[in-house]
């Protein structure tokens, strides 16, 4: 049978999961252009974001040190090259990005799709800057043209797929584009972002433009073009306007942690990096992201340090505090979070502490900080912001306070709080306690084996840019 995807997704199908809306459908598999929009963007949107908020509870919060895993550990001890319960995200990259270019590829040569341009557009520089900001350089540019005969890939440079022709800058820009000439009357289906509305969309790639220029502001000169953003006040602003979507009650569109079993849910426990923080700031999201531990005669909070060797260390569960019942039993109120108003507010509270925009960064931070409780379904403590969280509080500085938030507010947000913390350095991890790398902590994700088998020439190359596909090869923005 002719090979219709790149062997980087070799075997994985277009409809990795599945919600209660969507049709049986009567489809070749091997001709997924053949799927209606509208069907498409829906999958794109619910796959990638249940699949990576999965990834963020299983994987992204080890590597965050929001919290530990007791068991199947070798990831929390940075063996990274051993996902075991989560710690995989290439396919979910590069099956949702191919399947998006379907999407797009429609929109761009059928005139009565043409309304999903925009939104796909957006999500390809979305999912894009995900992909590359975990692994560094990737195959992108010649990567998601399966279907149209295209085995491997070369890898590209970081710094390219940022800023060149069709990378994610210029794709933010012409999803924009898209949407402000989209004349037609033909409604946007299958939006489980923004149910349609497209001028939420423009939103989202403004907050998002904001979030990449931010990101490689240390290489690049970023100022003015986010200094024109704030000016325009075309971002995401309000939580009423998040990019996000809802889970549900009950199996199948729960959090999935919330069908698996109760030994792999009690396996991640608070880590002790976030109990310490959480703590010193009085935040009472402790209560929502964790619970008391069962032995615990006062209602109170324990953490444990990343990455024991659970083979030589004793533990006892139930001096640990398990995630928070939003995490499994209340599931209809936790979202999958693509892009939020405190998360911009966040970015536009550094432009301004560094001097890229004029702006009250503390103004923008105290925003932040209250719209992050209000999404984390807590109410801000009257004296929160006047206490060790404020803005200029003694002994930090107004960055350190800002990416501290965003960092608390990042939990099982994919990998973001780490790729933030390898950004910036804030806040301070602990080392992990049975380092399985050296004892650092790693800067990059390492290329998955199957490349090594599958795209060989090319992989050869992208392993000798990285020292060997080591973990500690810092990507472009991160030089």
């Amino acid at each position: 049978m002719k090979k219709l995807y790149s062997i980087l997704i070799l075997g994985l199908t277009l409809f990795t999961a599945c919600t209660t809306d969507f049709e049986d459908l009567n489809t070749n598999p091997n001709a997924p252009v053949n799927v209606q929009p509208g069907l498409l963007l829906r999958q794109v949107i619910y796959d990638f974001g249940e699949q990576m908020s999965y990834e963020g509870f299983a994987a992204g919060d080890l590597l965050s040190q929001h919290r530990t895993a007791l068991d199947f550990n070798l990831f929390d001890r940075h063996a990274l090259k051993s996902p075991q319960l989560g710690g995989n995200p290439w396919p979910v990259f590069y099956t949702n990005l191919r399947d998006n270019e379907i999407l797009l590829k429609q929109a761009q040569r059928v005139e009565t799709f043409r309304v999903y341009e925009g939104p796909a557009l957006i999500l390809k520089a979305y999912m894009a800057q995900g992909l590359t900001d975990l692994f560094g350089d990737v195959p992108y540019f010649e990567a998601f043209n399966g279907i149209d005969g295209t085995v491997t890939a070369a890898y590209d440079a970081q710094e390219d797929i940022y800023l060149a022709e069709g990378g994610i800058l210029d794709n933010l820009d012409k999803g924009i584009a898209a949407l402000e000439a989209y004349q037609g009357a033909v409604a946007l289906e299958g939006d489980l972002l923004f149910s349609g509305n497209l001028e939420n969309w423009g939103k989202f790639a403004n907050s998002l433009k904001l979030k990449a220029l931010m990101r490689i502001s240390g290489r690049e000169d970023v100022a003015a073009q986010i200094a024109a953003i704030y000016a325009e006040g075309n971002f995401i602003a309000s939580n009423a306007d998040n990019a996000t979507f809802d889970f549900t009650a009950s199996a199948p569109n729960s959090f999935r942690f919330a069908q698996l079993r109760a030994g792999d849910f009690n396996n991640f426990v608070l880590s002790e990096t976030m109990e310490d923080i959480l703590k010193e700031l009085n935040d009472d999201r402790i209560a929502v992201f964790f619970r008391p531990f069962a032995n615990s005669t006062s209602g109170d909070f324990n953490g444990l340090i990343n990455g024991i060797n659970a083979s030589q260390t004793s533990i006892e569960p139930a001096n640990f505090s398990l995630a928070g019942t939003l995490f499994r039993e209340h599931t209809a109120d936790l979202n999958a979070n693509f892009m939020t108003a405190w998360e911009t507010h966040f970015i536009l509270a550094e432009a301004a502490a560094k001097g890229y925009i004029n702006a009250d960064g503390a103004n923008l931070y105290n925003t932040g900080v209250t719209q992050a409780f209000e999404y984390w379904l807590t109410d801000l403590p009257a004296n929160y912001l006047a206490g060790p969280a404020a803005y200029n509080a003694p002994g930090t500085t107004p960055v350190q306070q800002i990416i501290t938030q965003k960092w608390i507010a990042n939990i099982i947000n994919g990998y973001e709080g780490w790729i933030e913390w390898r950004r910036t350095g804030f806040p301070a991890f602990k080392p992990v306690a049975a380092s399985l790398n050296d004892g650092k902590i790693p800067v990059r994700m390492p290329y998955p084996a199957e490349e090594e088998a599958l795209n060989a020439d090319h992989y050869r190359q992208a392993a000798q840019a990285t020292n060997g596909n080591s973990l500690d090869t810092h990507v472009w923005w991160d030089n």
